[in-house]
């Protein structure tokens, strides 16, 4: 037998927000897998801010999506037929599904979820992407030490929120900067030692309030203006971990770099960019860590599950640049 899937495409490559030109919905044909082969029904989609830097034709640790390509997407979901040895019918896996809603695999990549340690959308979330970036950014990265001051950006997002908990389990005090009362109380609720509303007044300001013995790590999800803040009241020996940029990525010019990049000198610190699939090999290791804070109660995983369909991905993927969730944001096919 064989599955009808509706995939989007890029159609073209968006110049700020993406729009209804940038997308194409098509629907293909998906046969039974030959040898080596598996069928996925795909439930969730991850939705994460470097889908929009994927769209830029430009040099980049993955090559952009191709024109006319199924845009490239993580996902979970279940096989529902197999002719692969390592992967049964009824196994929940994860993988770079694409957006589509059957997925023929040949199991590369391909990641067997354990819905008796975690729900499925946690796999996407806390345990997933965004959980290695936060885990290996904080501590290979930021090399967070108990005691530390630690400022976190967007964190009330998915890798935010978990990086926020990651430093709090090891004992350092945590400041969290959010927009909007409901996200500041959320993260208030997780115990975080001082919280930021960026709507509100002057950010420079507000972190120095925060933080008047200095920033001894600077996790950064956003760039723009709380970047500078954060680099005016480092601490010495600081580490400053550039994980994205979400404030620019729409932007439809290079957004000014950082003006106070001499506090860098001034505090003898470090600014160090990573990728998170450089660690591949050590996912375990932070599954294993990371799930075991869920279970004793010390790391809560959240998501904010949109509803929709494959048709409603358009607009779900432009909830994360308006702030729509808090922790993880997922489209459910």
């Amino acid at each position: 037998m064989s599955w009808t899937s509706q995939e989007v495409r890029l159609a073209a490559r968006p110049t700020g927000r993406p729009d209804a030109s940038t997308w194409e919905f098509t629907t293909t044909q998906v046969p039974d897998p030959e040898p080596g082969q598996l069928v996925v029904r795909v439930e969730l989609l991850s939705l994460d801010p470097a889908m929009r830097g994927w769209l830029n034709d430009v040099r980049s640790y993955l090559p952009p999506v191709g024109l006319g390509e199924v845009m490239r997407a993580i996902g979970a979901g279940r096989v529902i037929a197999s002719a692969h040895e390592d992967f049964a019918v009824g196994d929940a896996v994860s993988g770079m599904f694409g957006v589509r809603e059957f997925a023929l695999s040949d199991g590369t990549d391909l990641t067997r979820l354990d819905l008796d340690l975690a729900p499925m959308g946690t796999w996407l979330g806390a345990l997933g992407m965004p959980g290695m970036t936060a885990y290996f950014g904080l501590h290979d990265v930021g090399r967070v030490q108990p005691g530390d001051t630690v400022l976190v950006s967007a964190a009330a997002g998915a890798v935010g929120s978990t990086v926020a908990q990651l430093a709090k389990a090891k004992g350092a005090r945590v400041i969290g900067v959010a927009g909007g009362p409901e996200k500041v109380a959320w993260l208030r609720e997780l115990g975080l030692d001082e919280v930021i509303d960026r709507r509100e007044g002057s950010l420079m300001r507000a972190v120095r309030r925060a933080a008047p013995q200095g920033i001894d790590v600077y996790f950064d999800n956003v760039g723009g203006e709380l970047l500078d803040a954060a680099l005016a009241n480092l601490a010495r020996g600081a580490r400053v971990v550039i994980c994205g940029a979400i404030s620019s990525y729409n932007d439809e010019t290079l957004a000014q770099g950082p003006r106070r990049y001499l506090a860098l000198l001034v505090f003898r610190a470090t600014m160090q960019g990573f990728v998170v699939f450089d660690y591949a090999d050590r996912y375990p290791q932070a599954v294993a860590e990371i799930s075991q804070l869920i279970t004793d109660g010390r790391l809560v995983a959240t998501e904010t599950v949109l509803e929709g369909g494959i048709v409603a991905f358009p607009d779900a993927l432009l909830g994360l640049f308006d702030g729509v969730n808090i922790g993880k944001l997922l489209l459910r096919l």
